[in-house]
């Protein structure tokens, strides 16, 4: 499953990224793979979505979050 995936209050630990050249990216936000997400927000049109990750929110486009594998707690 894929984080864009996700309906709000539902949570997942990240499995992977799909694409390399934004792992360290994604690792730079605090997205590592083992680390449990909440999706807490999505934006009224859909765009960007807002997941707690560490204690904190994170903002995400969806289009970036497509790119994160995840598999529900």
């Amino acid at each position: 499953m894929k984080l864009s995936q996700l309906k709000i209050g539902q949570s997942a630990e990240i499995v992977s990224f799909e694409r390399d050249d934004l792992k360290l990216r994604f690792y730079e936000m605090g997205c590592l793979p083992g680390e449990v997400v909440t999706l807490e927000l999505i934006a009224p049109l859909g765009d960007p979505i807002a997941i707690n990750i560490g204690g904190y929110l994170l903002s995400l486009r969806k289009r970036e979050a497509q790119y994160i594998k995840v598999e529900l707690k």
